[in-house]
């Protein structure tokens, strides 16, 4: 099997503030453009990977289209001008303290993008867990057509219950230790390399041998999955897009080693105690209510079948919530039902769906006139990938991990051309 997940050359900032170096990743707080206008004051002149992407809060407010020039511009300034120092063939192991109270440890590394796949029925090695809206991608690729660097939130998990592959990352020099930018908490990175690399990769390549995923999935004629998107799949996505067009161009030698054909990414062992799967639930506004249980009992009762576990799904309107079991189906199909039943009842009543975080704040929305909601289940750790490779990805804002602060920040680089 081809290596899925390897070292290769990593770029970080020669004498760089990292505090203003680092800027969270652009997908946050993309309701409150004063946070970045903030960080913007912060960050002034100095070297700043917030020179090097567009937060989302922007878009529609500045002209993309420059902007992304304004980017591609200044990545070609901080090459030329000796902004970065490399550290070769090597992977980067790193702690990250959370505002939970947890610290995430990571190995940052390339994915292969040979090896991923992120439509709706791939069988692939590397794969999506959440659906790919694939109208996000086009712009994405633009960006990324014209950029020589990429920078990477991206965060992939591993099904490691031994922590194998993280315990492996030992004995690293220091790379960098600090505090991130408001309240983001503490990251510390060390160069993993040599024989302590090769340690990480066997592990790794343990964890993907056709018996130990035989004994783990039961797989059944299923192709596995050995490292599943938890965050930024639509950015690894993008990647995979850019990469297919690239590669029509090269021989098949000049395809092997070509920058274009990895993703820089952070794997993480979905049983670090850092990883806290929650809940998006759902809500319904402005729609009729009057026949919301009746309906509810009547949908889901065909989509029962005959099967261990079952998955509750707990139905509130006004004061009054009914609790509805599923049971013979992955929690993504729970969830992919749930999803079906919201847009069935919009489509015959009326009303808005929208996605809540939060049990308290569901509750209480549900509560209103002219509203109700489904309170989806918690998803334990051991279910994720067994869901996947039995049923598929799972629907857009099936989970989240962790709150907006505890997102990844940008911090290493790679050169993509």
């Amino acid at each position: 099997m081809k290596k899925l997940f390897v070292s290769g050359d990593i770029l970080l900032p020669k004498d760089a503030d990292m505090r203003l170096w680092s800027v969270i990743a652009c997908d946050q707080f993309t309701s409150q453009p004063e946070y970045w206008d903030l960080v913007d004051t912060k960050v002034g002149d100095a070297p700043s990977t917030l020179r090097l992407i567009l937060p989302e809060a922007y878009l529609g407010s500045k002209d993309n289209e420059k902007e992304t020039e304004k980017i591609n511009a200044e990545m070609e300034k901080y090459l030329s001008e000796g902004v970065f120092k490399t550290i070769s063939n090597s992977f980067i192991y790193v702690e990250r303290s959370l505002t939970v109270g947890h610290t995430r440890r990571g190995l940052l590394g390339l994915i292969d993008l040979e090896t991923y796949d992120y439509h709706k029925n791939s069988s692939s090695p590397v794969r999506a867990t959440e659906g790919t809206v694939e109208d996000r991608l086009p712009p994405r690729v633009r960006v990324r057509e014209g950029a020589s660097l990429e920078l990477p939130h991206i965060v992939v998990f591993i099904d490691d219950p031994e922590n194998t592959v993280i315990d492996a990352a030992k004995g690293g020099e220091l790379l960098y230790d600090f505090e991130l930018m408001d309240g983001g908490g503490r990251i510390k990175g060390s160069r993993i390399f040599g024989e302590n690399a090769d340690k990480v990769s066997e592990a790794l390549s343990a964890l993907s041998e056709p018996s130990y995923l035989e004994k783990r999935y039961k797989l059944e004629g299923k192709k596995p999955v050995i490292i599943a998107m938890g965050d930024g799949n639509h950015s690894l996505a993008t990647a995979r897009l850019c990469w297919e067009k690239i590669k029509q161009e090269l021989s098949p030698e000049e395809r092997e080693n070509h920058p274009a054909r990895y993703g820089l990414a952070e794997l993480v062992n979905i049983h670090d105690p850092s990883v806290i799967f929650e809940p998006i639930h759902r809500v319904m506004f402005k729609t009729e209510t009057e026949d919301f249980f009746e309906t509810a009992k009547d949908f889901f009762k065909v989509k029962n079948k005959d099967g261990q576990g079952c998955h509750e799904i707990r139905c509130l309107c006004g004061d009054k919530s009914e609790t509805i079991s599923l049971c013979g189906l992955t929690i993504g199909q729970a969830i992919a039902a749930a999803q079906e039943f919201c847009l069935f009842y919009i489509e015959k009543h009326g009303g808005e769906l929208d996605y809540i975080h939060d049990d308290d704040s569901a509750i209480e929305m549900s509560q209103n006139k002219g509203c109700c909601g489904l309170l989806l289940p918690s998803m334990d750790k051991n279910e994720l990938f067994p869901s996947i490779i039995k049923s598929g990805v799972f629907p857009a804002k099936s989970f989240s991990i962790g709150p907006a602060r505890d997102k990844r920040y940008y911090l290493e680089c790679r050169k993509i051309k």
